[in-house]
């Protein structure tokens, strides 16, 4: 994906934000916050229309300074009859800064509160999906940053309304495009009503030529007309009056095998969409078994060609980290520290290869950037072996404690069943699925199953034939006497980390299956590796006086998570098409995190749960492709040129 070229911040003499690109201003001069009332907000019919309805869902293309989102975000917020979760799409090519939406926002102070949670929570200005929550997850802004047509067309949602927003079709004829509204058209359905100020004869035929119905109206300010409009209906005026059909909620009730961080994280976010879950962990307490290291490393994955494997872990990163912060700020107990994490080159011929990959890909230095081995030193606070990769925004934490902290989060709605193994499943005749224990008595059942327990799952005869393997990591604690100068955490082909309670973390080994015990073997092997990245520093005790943890961590064949509706054993692809494989109904799996279930998991649990709930995803199609459980059978089916099998 192209690098992500900021907007440059520039008004005209009569103080309206301007863009020199497009030679265009960003909003009427009469006004950007009465311009988004008149034509956005008005033009849908908001807020009647999302009033006492679960869910709406608008789509905008030109996010620009964020007036249109802080706009409808201010009139949910002030209505009382408001929908219960507010999404809001919404694609940018070029983005500003977030110093320079400080400045824009001034202009505004009635928006101010909002404007400044929109300004914390700005992401990283990296190509692809963002998704950012406020108002305890009730009011969702996913902000697509890229070409609005290679955007479009991987948002899974149905739009409740659009906002065609955007420079003029004589500026940037790409955004009102024949075919990108066309895409637009095809995540629509009946009923989808759309607001814009322009009334472009090429326009109106092409959002006609869409699917779309259309009214003019009177234009905001100097603009005489805007448009109205509706799709898949015969008359825009008529329809826009029309009562929406009221939304039956779904029965919120889920299952979660589970209470790592895969399980966690899954059972946290559905009990913020107001679902009661059933926890069930087979130990006394949570993050006993894969994520209960002291320590793991938030950090991304980079690749030259900026692959789906990269830019899924990225999008994940990014994600934990914003959550994170907020669950702490609110007070939440997870043990960690954004100290920024180096990734220090391997050898001559890495250390090019690193060089290369951000020439290419243009990542903003905020995200990830280059440093000499000098910098690298400063930075880790001790002499490190090379220069490298630097993670400003880059953080350990501990696994236990964010498990805790997020079932902490799920409060009321998460009955936790700690103690307690769930030894079979089975589906109910009438829809749903129940976990029994080992005598065959029925723990609990619910229409949502989600099977979180690692390689355990493999014990099940529904998920037996996952690819799943058992790759065990060996971590060495070794003392760390005060003062310990080591300041951030450091990587090369392993990782250590700054000492918690007097302890330096290192590791890990990565081997399929072995014993459950320390061997002297692995840890000479994580001395080595510690070595490796410090060259000056010296353990203050021998090998002998090393503790260490042993962790078995669930991976797939291509080390990516495997999230979704699990398919069931007999099931065969239909052509290229994941949707037309043969799944257990309600039974979804979350596993295979392998090594970086701290990246994967915060968002992971987020992706499963709007799976579920038929909100939409806060990741490309694409993305969400590339963890689905069936991926395999596509890969087996055209690697051996038949049927999977």
């Amino acid at each position: 994906m192209p690098p992500i070229e900021p907007a440059t911040l520039t008004f005209t003499e009569q103080g309206v934000p301007y863009s020199p690109g497009y030679d265009d201003i960003y909003h009427a001069s009469a006004g950007g916050l009465e311009q988004a009332r008149h034509v956005f907000l008005a033009g849908n019919d908001l807020p009647r229309r999302w009033q006492e309805r679960e869910r709406f869902v608008i789509l905008e293309t030109g996010f620009g300074q964020g007036l249109n989102f802080l706009a409808t975000w201010a009139a949910w917020k002030a209505d009382g009859r408001r929908c219960g979760r507010l999404h809001f799409l919404s694609v940018e090519k070029h983005p500003f800064r977030r110093e320079d939406l400080a400045r824009l926002h001034r202009n505004y102070p009635e928006l101010a509160p909002l404007a400044a949670q929109l300004r914390d929570q700005w992401p990283e200005l990296t190509a692809g999906f963002h998704r950012l929550e406020f108002e305890g997850g009730r009011v969702v802004l996913t902000l697509a940053l890229g070409d609005a047509l290679e955007a479009i067309p991987q948002f899974v949602a149905e739009p409740d309304a659009l906002y065609l927003d955007g420079f003029a079709p004589a500026k940037n004829a790409a955004l009102w495009s024949p075919r990108l509204l066309a895409e637009i058209g095809l995540l629509c359905r009946p009923g989808t009503t759309l607001a814009t100020w322009a009334v472009a004869g090429a326009v109106r035929q092409a959002l006609n030529q869409a699917g779309f119905a259309l009214e003019k109206r009177p234009g905001f300010a100097h603009k005489r007309e805007m448009l109205v409009g509706r799709y898949g209906c015969n008359d825009a005026e008529e329809t826009l009056a029309a009562p929406v059909a009221a939304q039956r909620a779904p029965q919120r009730q889920a299952i979660v095998v589970g209470a790592g961080l895969a399980g966690s994280l899954c059972a946290e976010a559905l009990t913020r969409r107001g679902w009661t879950v059933d926890l069930f962990e087979r130990h006394g307490a949570p993050a006993e078994e894969t994520s209960g290291n002291r320590t793991a490393v938030m950090l991304p994955m980079l690749s030259l060609d900026d692959n789906r494997a990269s830019r899924l872990n990225r999008a994940c990163y990014l994600h934990a980290l914003r959550q994170v912060a907020q669950w702490q700020a609110a007070g939440a107990a997870i043990e960690g520290e954004a100290c920024g994490v180096l990734q220090i080159a391997r050898d001559a011929a890495h250390r090019r290869k690193q060089q290369e990959i951000l020439e290419r890909c243009g990542f903003p230095a905020s995200y990830v950037r280059f440093v000499e081995q000098d910098e690298a030193s400063l930075l880790a606070g001790m002499r490190v072996s090379d220069g490298g990769w630097w993670f400003g925004g880059g953080a350990w934490w501990n696994p236990p404690s964010l498990c805790r902290a997020a079932l902490e989060l799920a409060g009321p709605r998460l009955r936790r069943h700690f103690g307690t193994a769930v030894a079979a499943i089975e589906a109910l005749a009438d829809g749903g699925w129940r976990v029994l224990d080992a005598t065959g008595r029925t723990l609990s059942s619910a229409p949502h199953l989600v099977l979180a327990s690692a390689h355990d799952l493999l014990r099940l005869p529904q998920s037996a034939h996952l690819p799943l393997f058992r790759f065990r990591g060996q971590v060495s604690h070794l003392p760390a006497p005060p003062p310990q100068a080591l300041r951030a955490v450091v990587c090369r082909e392993g990782y250590v980390s700054p000492a918690r309670d007097g302890l330096l973390c290192v590791g890990a080994s990565f081997q399929r299956n072995g014993e459950a015990a320390l061997t002297r073997a692995d840890q000479e092997a994580n001395r080595t590796r510690l070595s490796s990245m410090l060259p000056d520093y010296v353990p203050a005790a021998p090998l002998e006086d090393w503790g260490g943890r042993v962790g078995f961590r669930p991976v797939s064949p291509d080390k990516l998570p495997m999230l979704g509706l699990l398919h069931r054993p007999e099931a065969r692809p239909q052509g290229r098409d994941l949707s037309a494989v043969e799944r257990w109904p309600g039974l979804h799996v979350a596993s295979g995190y392998g090594a970086r279930g701290l990246v994967w998991s915060v968002l992971m649990g987020e992706l499963l749960t709007s799976q579920i709930e038929g909100e939409p995803l806060p990741l490309e199609a694409q993305l969400a492709a590339t963890v689905d459980p069936a991926r395999f059978l596509l890969r087996q089916k055209f690697e051996t040129g038949g049927d999977a099998g």
